[in-house]
Formats: structure tokens, sequence, C-alpha cells
């Protein structure tokens, strides 16, 4: 996931550099949106993972 925040990351860079505006504002939504998603998925996980009674790696 994290990598698909990063290439949607790229592509709006590229975009932004090439002048492309609607396809950089796009590209960069969704890579904040996937970024949200995995942080989520990340404290989810921690979460399980320290009510399992195991300590953070």
């Amino acid at each position: 996931m994290l990598g698909w925040a990063f290439t949607f990351l790229v592509i709006a860079l590229v975009a932004a550099l090439l002048g492309f505006g609607g396809i950089a504002g796009a590209s960069a939504g969704i890579a904040k949106i996937l970024f949200v998603i995995f942080l989520i998925l990340f404290v989810v996980a921690m979460v399980a993972r320290a009510v399992k009674g195991k300590p953070p790696v």
C-alpha cells in the first residue's frame, strides 16, 4: 500500500513538472488517501499486537 502511495506521489510530481494540473492534483489526492489508509492500518496492527501481549519490534 505504501508502494502505491509512493507511485502516485511520483506521478503527481512528474505531472506537476510537465504542467498537467488536473492529473497532478488527482495523483496527489490519491497518494494522500493511500498514505492515510496505510497509517491507520499500521496503528491497528500495532494495537492488535499489543493486545496479544507481544512487545513491539
